[in-house]
């Protein structure tokens, strides 16, 4: 290669300069089983530079589900290094600064901290089903729909049940929020985050200041000193500014030394958040479906939901309008159990197979399943699923003796599987007549082309759309995001997405097949009908090492 780079084709060099100057835009996102970071051209946030990633595990530790806040950082330093590192393999130069930066992670949860910035309790995520009674008392309090997941319920039921560390909180967050503090130290979070923190009021975006006065009724007895606004960071909506990288914030994501500090920072977000914004649903009557540990949907509304669902969630997109959320706790988890049983039968048969082949190879399997799956069942219940009352889940494969027990149909029931919660909710969104345009779908099970697509399309009964950046996910979304920092002043949020990002991109569109409506229809009742022995298991055996 010659001095001046004149032999590397001007693509090339144009994304080498681009990183050297630090006109590029950073995002990084916590998910459930992956930290991924993603480097884009600020000045065409499409095109995607360098990735990295670093996988981590949930841990379930004294019945709750939770992470390390060192495996937090661990986790990031070593998805930011494989990021660099993969920029100077792709474009010969490493990344010392950025135009912007942006921080995503999984919603909701309970990280609490005191005075000293101690974290006071474990982490408690998403994912812990333990605030039931919490959750309850805040829906007829608030009139409003309060999962059980949400921030607010796991700090009041720690209230509830007089947990000693209460008093002593002054500040919660989410994990988003948390990172994006350390890094900046600025208490500040995207309103599509805190919006799975506590409600927000669409004519402010911020919190809803009538229903934090009420809370702060609610416990007044109790913590007659307790102000509810005092202990929740700020709120920002998308294009805000939200600090810069500190000197010990960039210490920490890169403690080589070479990242500078200064950088801007967009409000961090939550992973539904930018899962809109990497599928460019954030317009009314537009959703999107996200698939991972997790799924979720969620339906851009036109107006307000006449009533109340304990199906659904209302949030709002990084622009602070309201959505209709449908999560299950329970995503692909399961299949990749699955998937990893067969790709260990694969190689002691001495053909072993990368994970993507294994992928591809059973889910195409799967198109020659029975429409109805063949009679199978599949439960991928490894958490407690709220949708479904159920407060703990057992895995379940579940036939009947004239059910048809092939691999086609045992993938296809395990795809239904992933979908079928979701299903639930997403028919009653349809019985509310709330109006949808399209639907678009990302995470790592749609890479296969035309098979998790199209079942998903039979599911809904509607298209549904998926793009090249399918499973960049939120990472590319969050970079986006940081990009828009600087487009906010010409433009909204979807005008921007829709001016500068995706008006190159080519979408596939998968309509929906009649006979896979048909047969997940059949599928869904029968699910419905077998919640019964999916709560009979819960009752009956008990996780391993803990007794009933």
């Amino acid at each position: 290669m010659a001095a001046d780079g004149s032999d590397v084709p001007a693509r090339g060099r144009d994304a080498r300069d681009a990183i050297a100057s630090g006109r590029t835009t950073l995002g990084i996102e916590l998910g459930s089983t992956r930290i991924k970071a993603c480097l884009v051209d600020a000045a065409d946030p499409s095109t995607v530079l360098a990735v990295g990633s670093h996988e981590w595990e949930n841990e379930y530790s004294d019945r709750m589900w939770t992470y390390s806040l060192d495996a937090v950082w661990s986790g990031l330093q070593a998805a930011y290094a494989d990021l660099v590192a993969d920029a100077e393999r792709r474009q010969g130069v490493r990344p010392e600064t950025y135009s912007a930066i942006g921080v995503s992670a999984m919603m909701h949860g309970y990280l609490p901290f005191g005075a000293d910035d101690e974290l006071l309790v474990p982490f408690r995520t998403w994912r812990n089903t333990t605030t039931g009674p919490a959750a309850a008392e805040l829906t007829e309090l608030f009139d409003l729909n309060i999962p059980l997941r949400w921030s607010i319920a796991h700090l009041h039921q720690a209230v509830v049940d007089s947990e000693p560390h209460v008093g002593q909180v002054t500040f919660l967050t989410t994990l988003a929020g948390y990172v994006h503090w350390r890094l900046t130290g600025r208490k500040a979070i995207g309103v599509g985050d805190a919006s799975g923190m506590f409600p927000i009021d669409p004519a402010t975006a911020d919190y809803d200041a009538r229903l934090v006065e009420r809370y702060d009724g609610l416990v007044a007895a109790r913590m007659p000193d307790f102000r509810l606004a005092d202990l929740l960071p700020e709120v920002l909506v998308a294009g805000r500014s939200a600090g810069e990288l500190s000197s010990d914030g960039a210490a920490l994501l890169d403690p080589t030394g070479s990242l500078r500090p200064g950088i801007p920072f967009c409000p961090p977000e939550g992973d539904a958040g930018t899962g809109m914004v990497a599928t460019s649903a954030i317009a009314p009557r537009t959703g999107n479906v996200s698939a991972g540990t997790s799924i979720f949907a969620m339906v851009v509304l036109e107006r307000p939901l006449a009533n109340i669902h304990h199906e659904i969630d209302i949030v709002t997109t990084p622009a602070g309008d309201p959505v209709a959320m449908v999560h299950c706790n329970n995503g692909a988890s399961e299949l990749a159990a699955w998937t990893g049983l067969f790709s260990r039968f694969a190689a002691i048969t001495g053909a072993p197979l990368e994970a993507d082949a294994v992928y591809d190879a059973l889910f195409r399997e799967a198109l020659d399943g029975d429409a109805d799956a063949g009679g199978l069942l599949a439960y991928n219940y490894l958490a407690g699923e709220p949708i479904t009352g159920l407060d703990e889940g057992r895995p379940l494969v579940v036939r009947t003796p004239d059910s048809r027990l092939t691999l086609g149909s045992f993938m296809r029931a395990q795809l239904y599987g992933v979908f079928g919660t979701l299903a639930l909710g997403m028919r009653v969104l349809a019985d509310e007549g709330v109006a949808l345009d399209r639907m678009f779908a990302h995470g790592g099970m749609f890479r296969t082309a035309g098979v998790a697509q199209r079942f998903l399309a039979g599911a809904l009964d509607a298209p549904v759309s998926v793009s090249e950046t399918a499973s960049e996910g939120g990472a590319w979304g969050i970079a986006v995001l940081a990009a828009y920092l600087f487009g906010s002043a010409d433009s909204d949020l979807d005008g921007f997405l829709q001016e500068r990002v995706f008006g190159g991109f080519e979408l596939e569109t998968t309509e929906p097949h009649p006979d896979d409506v048909a047969g997940f229809g059949a599928y869904l009742e029968r699910y419905r009908a077998g919640l019964a022995v999916e709560r009979a298991a819960v009752e009956s055996i008990a996780p391993k090492g803990t007794a009933l």
